[in-house]
């Protein structure tokens, strides 16, 4: 019974998100970290064809998402971690009403497929598995990784991170895949990365989450930009990204959705 009014509920959600889209249809503009791109291809074209409504997506890391903004560029939904958006309710660009939890994504460690499972299951073991390993990679800080940019403060906390400079193998261009892809072609033997960006690429194996308290989880959120042209559109978008629906997609794709 739980069941069918789940659906019910579901299905009424997805007309009513139909019935106020299609009578003013508008294009909104969506700049978009990269771990949410799977989730956004997904589900982008079907809140078109529920909504009437276009959207014009652009994704980079969280940290040129949040240069391009403070540099002026206008969008009318950015979907990035909740701390970097922070960062626009303190400048005025959105108002922290319209700031919007929508999903939350951990980290894990893997490897090339068929390779041997190293032992992850405490910190102490993932310093020993760090050092033996060749090589690692992880999200490139300098790309603004969220990511990367958290596994650099644990290389610090477990005190290697001098003796991994030398190990490390940084994609050459930022993308969802690419961390993931340099242990697949055996450009570098263990990744950390955050499990979105990992599971899509075909040759890896994913170990397990990072160990205790070095567990990072980040906090996506969508914001409606103070400089939004539609606001009801991008609430619509918004709202979307809270349905059963797009629940059902984020966790398949290795995150887990907002509470409802």
């Amino acid at each position: 019974m739980k069941t069918h009014c789940l659906m019910a509920a579901s299905n009424f959600g997805f007309m009513f998100l139909l019935l106020v889209g299609i009578a003013d249809a508008s294009e909104i503009k969506v700049l978009s970290g990269f771990a949410m791109q799977k989730v956004m291809e997904d589900l982008g074209p079907k809140f078109e064809r529920a909504t009437g409504h276009k959207l014009a997506i652009t994704f980079a890391s969280s940290g040129a998402v949040v240069k391009r903004v403070q540099g002026g560029e206008t969008a009318d939904v950015v979907v990035i971690p909740r701390q970097e958006i922070d960062s626009f309710v303190k400048d005025g660009k959105a108002a922290a009403g319209n700031v919007t939890v929508v999903a939350r994504s951990g980290m894990g460690v893997a490897v090339r497929k068929g390779a041997p499972r190293p032992d992850i299951s405490s910190p102490e073991a993932l310093k020993r598995t760090l050092l033996a390993a060749k090589s690692i990679t992880y999200g490139n800080p300098a790309h603004g990784s969220a990511s990367g940019i958290h596994f650099a403060k644990v290389l610090d906390l477990l005190g290697i991170a001098n003796e991994m400079k030398s190990k490390t193998v940084f994609a050459k261009v930022p993308d969802p895949v690419a961390v993931g892809g340099l242990v697949a072609n055996g450009e570098a033997e263990v990744a950390v990365h955050q499990f979105v960006e990992l599971i899509p690429v075909a040759g890896v194996e994913i170990v397990g989450p990072l160990p205790g308290d070095l567990q990072y989880t980040i906090v996506y959120s969508a914001a409606i930009m103070a400089s939004a042209k539609d606001a009801e559109a991008s609430k619509a978008l918004v709202n979307f990204l809270r349905t059963p629906e797009a629940a059902a997609v984020i966790k398949a794709k290795g995150m887990e959705p907002a509470a409802p």
